[in-house]
């Protein structure tokens, strides 16, 4: 597969100095520069599919009229945390 270049990039010294503070011994900045671009490409992605996921739910609840009230979502949350929180005290 042909590869393809990403635009240069014009950066303050500082954030250049930071990114070569970071690497790791078998690591180039322009890999490291490859990485964060695949990262937030990939957390980018995941959260345009959470986006769409939430208002398809919301579509299906408007359309069925079923819902579950706010409070009572976040009880069960709050009992979840509570009953996380008592399991992991130690004794």
């Amino acid at each position: 597969m042909k590869t393809a270049s990403l635009p240069s990039l014009r950066v303050e010294p500082e954030l250049r100095q930071a990114a070569e503070e970071v690497l790791r011994a078998d690591e180039t900045l322009s890999s490291f520069v490859e990485e964060s671009v695949r990262r937030n490409i990939e957390f980018r992605q995941a959260q345009q599919a959470f986006i769409r996921r939430g208002l398809a739910s919301a579509d299906a609840a408007r359309e069925s009229g079923r819902y579950v009230a706010a409070g009572d979502v976040l009880d069960k949350l709050a009992q979840r945390l509570e009953q996380a929180r008592a399991a992991t005290k130690p004794e």
